[in-house]
């Protein structure tokens, strides 16, 4: 782990309970993910928070023949991490889908996320946050595609449908992508 970045994947209000796009059980992750946060940052490791970052008229919106509902809106309280989440470890936030006209579930796409990393010498990724079979799977999936080693924290995010995670996980499987646990990575971090 010695040149590791966290990702922590839309971790927003919107996303949580109450929110207008709630994964079930979503803000049950937050303790984890604040305690492997203070574990990366004690390390001097970055964590890079993305957020969905959508115009008012976001092509994924119903009224624009999307699937969703309107989420995570550009300057709303739903488009906020979630208040219990600890910002202090947070090295960076990248935003995505801030275009109306373009989606975007990994938080590699149209954002420079590869570059940041690459910059910072980052060379292994654990990845955690909402949705596991969306937008998690995705950063997963691009981020081996751009050539960094990555791990699925699995208990550090939650499904949408917790049926699609089994074809999700053979994804990255193939992929290379490796599943972990929570305490394994808090484990293998510095004291």
């Amino acid at each position: 782990m010695e040149r590791a970045a966290l990702i922590v994947v839309d971790l927003q209000n919107d996303f949580c309970p109450g929110g207008a796009l709630a994964v079930p059980e979503g803000d049950r992750i937050v303790p984890l993910v604040n305690a492997l946060a203070q574990a990366f940052a004690r390390a001097g490791r970055p964590v890079v928070a993305t957020q969905d970052w959508h115009p008012q008229d976001h092509v994924s919106f119903r009224d624009r023949g999307g699937p969703w509902p309107p989420h995570c809106v550009q300057g709303t309280p739903g488009a906020d991490l979630h208040p219990q989440l600890r910002r202090e470890p947070i090295t960076h936030i990248v935003r995505k889908a801030y275009r109306p006209d373009q989606e975007a579930y990994s938080g590699f796409q149209g954002t420079g996320l590869a570059d940041l990393l690459r910059g910072l010498g980052v060379e292994e990724v654990y990845v955690c946050g909402l949705a596991t079979d969306y937008c998690v799977h995705a950063t997963a999936l691009d981020a081996a595609r751009a050539g960094f080693r990555t791990a699925v924290v699995e208990d550090a995010a939650r499904p949408v449908y917790p049926e699609q995670v089994p074809e999700r996980r053979k994804e990255w499987e193939q992929a290379g992508v490796r599943v972990v646990k929570g305490e394994e990575v808090l484990a293998a971090s510095p004291a």
